[in-house]
């Protein structure tokens, strides 16, 4: 089973995209969670996540107010509703199936299985 993140592409400063995570295969115990991304000659980051047991979301300070984490559990798809894009946004987007919350902001510690990310690039 592998996490395909997908949505990714090239927009202007302020504008809008929706991206999402299913997984392929045999899905029935693989339940995206997270999201995290990863500008270039940077360290992976963690986005936003929404928990399994009360769908409590958490973000990142720097996305706060722009980006929305929601699920549909029938289709187990993760989405990520970023709005008000900005440059320092660009990075690759991956999903995944656990988050570590500390002080209400989402971190990727121990995560080691990433699948397939998307890219988001904001530029004029």
């Amino acid at each position: 089973v592998q996490l395909q993140a997908s949505g990714g592409g090239l927009v202007q400063p302020g504008g809008s995209l929706r991206l999402s995570c299913a997984p392929s295969g045999l899905t029935s115990d693989y339940h995206p969670i997270g999201w995290f991304r990863q500008a270039p000659g940077k360290e992976r980051e963690g986005v936003s996540c929404i928990m399994s047991v009360d769908g409590k979301t958490y973000y990142a300070d720097s996305v706060k107010g722009r980006f929305t984490v929601s699920r549909d559990n029938a289709k187990n798809t993760l989405y990520l509703q970023m709005n008000s894009l900005k440059p320092e946004d660009t990075a690759v987007y991956y999903c995944a199936t656990a988050c570590t919350v500390i002080g209400g902001s989402p971190f990727d510690y121990g995560i080691h299985d990433w699948g397939k990310g998307t890219q988001v690039t904001v530029s004029s």
